[in-house]
């Protein structure tokens, strides 16, 4: 019997590597990994960790962009079952710096895909990451709610990619889910997100910024319950529906970094400086979901174990993360 091929794109990114080492430990199947850069340092690979690496993860550097044809005749040859698709340009403030690149990747580079999948029988279902970044300011949305006001090129990438594939489902069956998660974090994740970024911050002494004082409010969801989420609905999702992966408790990221500031015995006062709050800064997102009743899912890791977690891998490997820069840096 055949074991099942499932196709990760965007397997170096945050989200798509610890998809990549769920299935490497969960499951038999083949997986093809795809990213437009080369695999990076274990330190952001949580699947290179592993003694060996497995025979049945394939890696190919390909770019959405410019090598869609190497990428159309690697999926003709290899014929996966599955596509996960967390392949983005992601960052949410720089996304104003270069739009037109965001709408390349996150909107034309996506259709293009998908446009040339729509006639592949041997792809069963096709899952697209997309974001709640997409509905702006909301509070306890469902899945069935077409409510869209995006505020970022980056939301607005999004939506128009997501909006396209719901074209392709209804013209031609395209077998599509659509997976939106509230913020999620865990070990590997780039250093300047908030959770690795404050816990860098209070061990070098440095002061984080907080934006508009932070008061706004996060819902925080730990990586291995969102992937342990993507992989149900390759299971027992219905091709057309969203899920939302929540954890369905709203912090301000004030309390947050206090918060954080507790577990490693600092000072809240003297690790803190207040700056301009960004204008473009929802002020809440809260998703309501059907994944319980549909998947049989639901969030398993609370956030002290989570942060505890960020913080056991940031102690392990402070040497190798003090090589890395710790604010984002754009890649074309």
């Amino acid at each position: 019997m055949k074991r099942k091929k499932v196709v990760v794109l965007g397997s170096n990114s945050f989200s798509g590597s610890h998809f990549v080492n769920h299935l490497l430990e969960h499951t038999d199947w083949d997986i093809i990994g795809i990213s437009r850069s080369p695999e990076y340092s274990p330190l952001f690979l949580p699947y290179l960790y592993q003694k060996e690496r497995s025979p049945r993860f394939q890696f190919f550097q390909l770019n959405l962009n410019t090598e869609l044809p190497e990428i159309m005749q690697l999926l003709d040859k290899e014929k996966p079952a599955v596509m996960v698709n967390f392949a983005a340009q992601g960052n949410v403030q720089h996304s104003w710096d270069n739009p037109t690149e965001w709408l390349m990747t996150n909107t034309i580079g996506i259709a293009n895909l998908t446009f040339s999948l729509k006639d592949r029988k041997y792809l069963r279902k096709y899952i697209q990451i997309s974001t709640p970044e997409i509905y702006g300011l909301c509070h306890n949305l469902r899945e069935n709610v077409r409510i869209y006001n995006p505020s970022t090129p980056y939301a607005v990438s999004k939506v128009a990619g997501d909006l396209f594939l719901n074209a392709l489902f209804k013209k031609f069956k395209f077998p599509v889910c659509f997976v939106r998660s509230t913020n999620f974090y865990g070990p590997h994740q780039q250093l300047y997100r908030i959770i690795p970024k404050t816990i860098i911050y209070l061990k070098l002494g440095k002061k984080l910024s907080l934006h508009g004082g932070g008061i706004v409010k996060r819902d925080f969801i730990s990586i291995y319950d969102v992937v342990d989420g993507i992989y149900r609905v390759i299971g027992r999702g219905e091709v057309g529906n969203v899920y939302h992966f929540s954890y369905r408790k709203l912090i301000r990221i004030r309390d947050l970094v206090k918060f954080m500031c507790v577990k490693m015995h600092r000072s809240f006062e003297d690790s803190v400086e207040i700056s301009n709050e960004r204008s473009d800064q929802d002020s809440s997102f809260s998703l309501n979901s059907r994944a319980k009743k549909e998947l049989g899912w639901e969030p398993t890791i609370d956030l002290a174990s989570g942060v505890d977690g960020v913080i056991k891998w940031t102690r392990e490997n402070w040497d190798e993360i003090l090589k890395n820069p710790l604010e984002y840096i754009h890649k074309a």
